[in-house]
């Protein structure tokens, strides 16, 4: 498997359940080391040791969950754990005031008008919520944002919220991978595609390269080599 995120462009990776997305989601965001090969960061051989070094090198994942907790404040959830302070050890004080005025800006600039930074994070949508991760990991410095199916869960106008916001992202200069299932998801703003099989690459593409209807018989190949497979007893 090869792959190439360039800044300012949107890597779609497409591939059905088991198709190896999540154990690369894993590799890239420094949960597990590659057994083999070489990962480059800026040209650079990296190796990560865990989310930190990913973090650190400025690569951030999203993943389905969110990593968010629903009774607590949309402010509480966007700073976690990386609350500025001020004063001087011992006495030291989370400023809750600037994280407010931080919370509600971030989440202006993307069209979302959180009135209340305080309110509980579990009473936004779900696209809302995908878009307060999304901002939480751009404002804390990601260059590479990892997208594990953002759209999953989502109805019409959530999903129309979150690809809206990727787009902003892209613009802004960040390289974005995009994890999904979804072919039309994909499509509306990647610039490149990659589908995977088993862990395997099926095909690479620019978009000038591939429409919809190819990708979409890619991701169906996919599938019957991987039914085929399971009959043969992994075989195939």
């Amino acid at each position: 498997m090869s792959l190439t995120v360039r800044a300012g462009e949107v890597l779609c990776l497409l591939g059905d359940n088991g198709a190896g997305k999540s154990t690369l989601i894993k590799t890239l965001s420094g949960v597990h080391a590659p057994t083999s090969g070489t990962f480059l960061v800026d040209g650079q051989p990296a190796h990560f040791h865990g989310p930190r070094d990913a973090l650190a090198a400025g690569i951030a994942t999203v993943f389905q969950d969110l990593a968010m907790i629903p009774l607590m404040s949309v402010t509480r959830n966007f700073f976690m754990g990386r609350e500025p302070v001020q004063g001087v050890f011992p006495f030291r004080w989370v400023d809750f005031k600037a994280c407010r005025r931080i919370t509600h800006d971030q989440m202006n600039k993307i069209g979302i008008d959180v009135r209340d930074p305080d309110q509980a994070v579990g009473t936004l949508s779900g696209g809302e919520r995908q878009c307060v991760a999304i901002a939480r990991a751009v404002y804390f410095g990601a260059r590479v944002l990892i997208l594990d199916e953002p759209t999953s869960a989502l109805g019409v106008a959530q999903t129309s919220m979150v690809l809206k916001y990727i787009d902003q992202v892209r613009n802004r200069g960040l390289a974005v991978v995009f994890i999904t299932h979804n072919v039309r998801h994909a499509f509306a703003v990647g610039d490149s595609f990659t589908v995977l099989n088993r862990g395997k690459t099926l095909g690479s593409y620019r978009k000038s390269e591939i429409d919809m209807d190819r990708l979409q018989s890619l991701m169906a190949g996919g599938r019957e080599m991987q039914k085929l497979s399971d009959e043969l007893g992994g075989m195939v």
